[in-house]
């Protein structure tokens, strides 16, 4: 069935509805370190992913990112070693845009890869959910709030 889509049965289908019967989308934007009981700095990893999932409601999304994380941590390279990962930016999408393309993120760097950035996520003429993203003792701080882990790992 490689190309089609198929329809889901209505028992399965209401579990991925809202209130009001609609479809939800969450996208949860992520920062992470890995390695980081490593001595030497390149042995130390950061970065950046996005996840985005079909759930009722924002506490069962975040719930799905969770057991993905934990599922990456199990079965790939993902996540190695003593690890940390915050959730930087959280949307909910009631449906996705059919009439033009929606930007879903923007990075802009000044400098070296270890100077702040700007960061926007979703940008549109109603928002630009831009946020000054700079790394400090291998912790994002965001609009100048440290971040907290959303996941940690410890070998």
């Amino acid at each position: 069935m490689c190309g089609k889509s198929r329809r889901l049965e209505p028992d399965l289908r209401r579990r991925f509805l809202n209130e009001k019967g609609r479809v939800m989308i969450y996208i949860g934007n992520f920062f992470h370190t890995t390695n980081q009981e490593q001595k030497k700095e390149m042995d130390r990893r950061h970065g950046e992913f996005t996840l985005i999932v079909e759930a009722a409601d924002a506490e069962t999304a975040l719930h799905l990112f969770r057991e993905k994380l934990l599922a990456y941590r199990r079965v790939r390279d993902f996540f190695q070693g003593e690890c940390a990962i915050f959730l930087s930016q959280f949307y909910e999408l009631k449906t996705f845009p059919k009439k033009e393309a929606l930007m879903l993120s923007y990075s802009s760097y000044a400098g070296d890869p270890a100077m702040p950035f700007i960061g926007c996520t979703l940008p549109s003429a109603m928002s630009d959910e831009c946020r000054i993203y700079e790394w400090n003792e291998n912790e994002p701080h965001i609009d100048g709030m440290k971040g907290k882990p959303f996941v940690e790992f410890k070998p």
